[in-house]
């Protein structure tokens, strides 16, 4: 097993390096102009919250492959179950001969995922694929078609889920026409609803069920998915009382309410799932990304009457709960369990979102909101306060300072306005209080040079 990874930042080189720029030269002749990278930093090691890269930088990671790495990169036990699991087989695919990993990770889903009844779960590649497969499960069950989503949602950029997600620019644009029945209600955006943030759930949830009635019919409807916190489209929470709401209005319509937890589940908020702040209970939850350590794995887990619903064979596929993802996920999942990792999400926000609200009282005007929970916060930056005007360019400047000097950070939102902060829960405070300051500097030197 390689040495530990020292927790410091390390500027050897401009970034990024000359080898890395060496590689993105070879990319781009090799790779697809269509995979986009936001930072050409080739890393080579990481673990903790350190990112070494080609050239001998160390950088601070606030992004953790987008919620991927939240036991951290090259977390000890994930490295010696891969390992176990690799000696012993890489594959043999579940559906044809089974093997104990895949179910102990069932077993698991059903332990930690919201709520007390009996569920069954189904395992598969990616978070696109989870959802198009509680999507299945929902219509199978129900025998209904229709699939309520929400404004500035994301699900995916297979069909089923491009059709699921809001934005257009990039995951849309070209790639149509895309699958039906599909109807998109506002989302409970406290910050940006037109009446404020006060009465934010009550119209909001009064518009969906306004727009479902008119336009779709309550009778017609399978499914309605959500993001608990909205992840690409701008780490929107929903005022409290507004999950509550719909989940209720939707047992009480036999309608199935899918929690896609792909960026929130996992320890990310401060709780095992975003879903436990408010003990709503999906009657559905999609998982991947923070789940099995780096490792491609995601889930549908739900009511066990809703998952037995669709006929043998109709869940699956060649690679789904591949026994190496399994070894990883439990591994990763027992070290959320040992470490208390949600205990350590909410001690990063205790000193995360001090240092925002600090930078929003340094550059009035600029920080239109500061919304999270755990280690999953961001700011919505604006040109002023009163227009909410979105100010994409000021996050491309902040994000690209932040990268010279050394910190990896992630945007997203409709707008493009939004700075996000997803560390990994390994990350040392100390790493984290001097990624805070990075960003204060570098938000000091782009406004100053407006």
């Amino acid at each position: 097993m390689s040495e530990p990874i020292e927790q410091r930042r390390i500027l050897a080189t401009a970034i990024p390096g000359p080898r890395s720029l060496a590689l993105q030269s070879r990319k781009r002749v090799a790779v697809s102009a269509g995979v986009g990278t936001a930072l050409p930093v080739y890393v080579e090691r990481a673990g903790g919250g350190i990112l070494v890269d080609v050239d001998g930088n160390q950088l601070i990671d606030f992004g953790s492959g987008i919620a991927v790495t939240t036991v951290g990169n090259a977390a000890p036990r994930v490295v010696e179950a891969v390992r176990r699991q690799v000696e012993d087989f890489t594959h043999t695919c579940f559906m044809v001969t089974p093997y104990e990993e895949y179910v102990e990770v069932c077993e698991k889903l059903s332990k930690h995922t919201p709520g007390e009844h009996e569920k069954r779960s189904a395992l598969f590649n990616s978070g696109a694929e989870a959802v198009e497969n509680a999507v299945k499960i929902a219509r199978s069950a129900t025998g209904r078609s229709t699939v309520v989503v929400f404004e500035h949602a994301y699900h995916g950029r297979t069909n089923l889920t491009m059709a699921l997600t809001a934005k257009n620019m990039p995951y849309k644009q070209g790639f149509g026409p895309f699958a039906g029945d599909i109807h998109r209600v506002p989302m409970a955006y406290p910050y940006r609803w037109p009446t404020g943030a006060q009465r934010c759930a009550e119209e909001a949830f009064t518009a969906l069920v306004d727009s479902v009635q008119a336009q779709v019919g309550v009778g017609n409807v399978a499914a309605v998915l959500i993001e608990p916190i909205q992840g690409e489209g701008g780490f929107i929470v929903p005022p409290p009382g507004y999950l509550t709401a719909v989940a209720d209005w939707c047992r009480e319509n036999g309608i199935v309410f899918i929690a896609d937890e792909i960026q929130t589940g996992f320890c990310r908020t401060g709780d095992w799932f975003a879903c436990d702040a408010e003990g709503v209970v999906p009657d559905l939850v999609t998982t991947a990304k923070g789940m099995a350590g780096g490792l491609p794995l995601a889930a549908v887990t739900g009511r066990a009457d809703l998952m037995d619903a669709v006929h043998p064979g109709g869940l699956g596929g060649t690679y789904g709960g591949n026994p190496v993802a399994c070894a990883a996920a439990l591994a990763a999942i027992e070290t959320m369990e040992v470490e208390d990792l949600a205990g350590r999400a909410r001690s990063a926000e205790a000193i995360i979102r001090p240092r925002l609200e600090a930078l929003s009282d340094a550059h009035p005007g600029v920080i239109g909101e500061i919304r999270g929970r755990g280690a999953m916060l961001a700011i919505e930056l604006v040109t002023d306060v009163d227009s909410k005007t979105p100010d994409a360019p000021l996050a491309a400047a902040v994000q690209a300072a932040c990268a010279q000097q050394g910190l990896v950070t992630l945007s997203c939102g409709t707008w493009g306005n939004v700075l996000r902060f997803l560390p990994p829960l390994s990350m040392p405070d100390e790493l984290l209080d001097e990624g805070l300051d990075i960003l204060e500097v570098a938000f000091g030197a782009v406004l100053s040079g407006r």
